[in-house]
């Protein structure tokens, strides 16, 4: 890098938008994003899947820096069954200067939406939107530990949605982890 280059103070580069990556079937994709606390200065990651709507709320105590939110989504999708590991979709934020970074270390794809798309991640969206239940705007996210970011995770996924004929995202992902372990396979013998 030249002295006085800020190259990497800007966004991450566009390299793969969504329709370019169509070609994933839904269930396979997760949708991310930020939801910001007071004056910027503290943030929660949320993860969303986006058939059965399942939550993974990532705890960023260090703020929402690149360097910090890639030591935090590294975890979270470490921590995912490898069936949801196959992309993420995310916004246009500087947070995630790292990608390249993240997707070495986790073998997750990680697309972004188009500039000024926000509907291109409706379930993180709409997720967002609930959340803000639990954690109003302007207030410090920083207050809320781990803990109960799981507690509050854990909540959304045992809560029936209309959208999923009633059933859990908590149900719907163990069906679907649940089919996917038994699907047979192939034989080479």
């Amino acid at each position: 890098m030249r002295q006085g280059d800020l190259s990497h103070t800007r966004h991450p580069r566009v390299i793969d938008t969504l329709r370019q990556s169509r070609n994933h079937p839904p269930q396979q994709r997760k949708e991310g994003d930020l939801i910001v606390g007071s004056a910027s200065g503290s943030a929660i990651a949320t993860l969303v899947e986006r058939t059965t709507r399942f939550v993974v709320l990532v705890h960023l105590p260090n703020g929402h820096s690149s360097a910090a939110l890639h030591d935090g989504l590294i975890g979270a999708l470490d921590a995912l069954p490898v069936l949801l590991r196959r992309s993420l979709t995310w916004d246009q934020g500087t947070e995630l200067a790292r990608h390249v970074d993240i997707t070495k270390a986790t073998g997750v794809p990680i697309f972004f939406c188009d500039p000024a798309s926000p509907w291109q991640r409706g379930s993180n969206e709409n997720t967002n939107g609930l959340l803000r239940q639990y954690f109003p705007k302007g207030t410090d996210l920083n207050a809320h530990s781990a803990q109960r970011l799981l507690e509050v995770a854990t909540e959304l996924n045992d809560r029936p949605r209309r959208i999923l004929k009633r059933s859990t995202p908590a149900d719907l992902l163990s069906e679907l982890v649940s089919k996917k372990e038994l699907a047979p396979v192939a034989s080479t013998v």
